[in-house]
């Protein structure tokens, strides 16, 4: 059984839902994003998703993208991203998921992006604009060398193309529970049940959902349908907020990142986790 698989499974064996957490990974420089890492894995955090930084970042929102900015600003590379995994390596063994852009797999040689990727410590790729129909060279060469492949599902995703994009992947399936992009909302999309019962109609693999989710009663309202809940822009802006003090960063990553993970408790019928 795979990290990503074990970290689900033991989600689901505490009757709860598994914490997802992003960061843009170099964000805002290597030793910081490395320190800020470590703070949400020692707080609850059951798979970390790093963002590649890119130049272009379509589904990100301003906070995600401008975390981008400051990762390329500070010098990250697509070596750089793989030397972060390897130094979280060397302290935990939380699965790693790549939430990144075709482009820069398509770019280094899928293959050879894949292996790089494997040998690092990765777990799984979810790239985010690359659909399952034009996928086949990249589920076949993460297959190959052990990576897991996570793929998306929107809101308008036609019920036609669910057992492609199910069949596709092996990790996860990313439920985008919002149109548009990433970023903080005042409350979750409806229809979060209906769409998650859809897609475990075409699969067994667990069902994560994301965008827009950034409080604790957001997370509680989440996971009492969901597998696994993704937060990203409320911990983002955690880094935003206390530039120039990398210590504040980690201190306040630390508090919110507890705070959230309180949220993924199910509740039984007496209203008690």
């Amino acid at each position: 059984m795979s990290r990503l698989a074990q970290a689900f499974a033991r989600a689901r064996a505490e009757n709860r839902a598994a914490f997802v957490a992003y960061l843009c990974a170099g964000d805002p420089d290597f030793d910081t994003s490395l320190a800020a890492c470590r703070a949400l894995l020692a707080n609850g955090v059951d798979v970390l998703e790093l963002g590649v930084p890119f130049s272009d970042p379509l589904a990100d929102g301003l906070t995600n993208q401008l975390a981008a900015q400051r990762a390329l600003g500070s010098g990250m590379t697509a070596v750089r991203v793989f030397e972060l995994v390897r130094r979280i390596r060397e302290f935990s063994d939380v699965p790693i998921v790549f939430y990144t852009y075709y482009n820069l797999v398509f770019t280094n040689g899928v293959e050879n992006y894949v292996r790089t990727a494997k040998t690092a410590g990765l777990d799984a790729l979810l790239t985010l604009d690359l659909p399952p129909e034009e996928a086949d060279e990249l589920v076949t060469a993460c297959r190959t060398h052990g990576l897991d492949t996570v793929f998306i599902v929107a809101p308008t995703t036609p019920e036609a193309r669910l057992a492609r994009i199910c069949g596709a992947a092996s990790g996860f399936i990313y439920y985008v529970s919002r149109e548009g992009v990433t970023g903080v909302r005042a409350q979750v999309a409806a229809n979060i049940p209906e769409a998650v019962a859809r897609i475990r109609a075409h699969t067994g693999l667990p069902v994560a959902v994301g965008f827009g989710i950034s409080t604790r009663a957001q997370v509680t309202e989440v996971a009492a349908h969901a597998d696994g809940v993704v937060v990203g822009s409320a911990l983002v802006n955690c880094i935003s907020r206390n530039l120039g003090s990398p210590e504040q960063i980690t201190r306040s990553l630390a508090e919110v990142c507890s705070d959230l993970a309180i949220g993924v408790k199910r509740l039984s019928s007496n209203g008690h986790a």
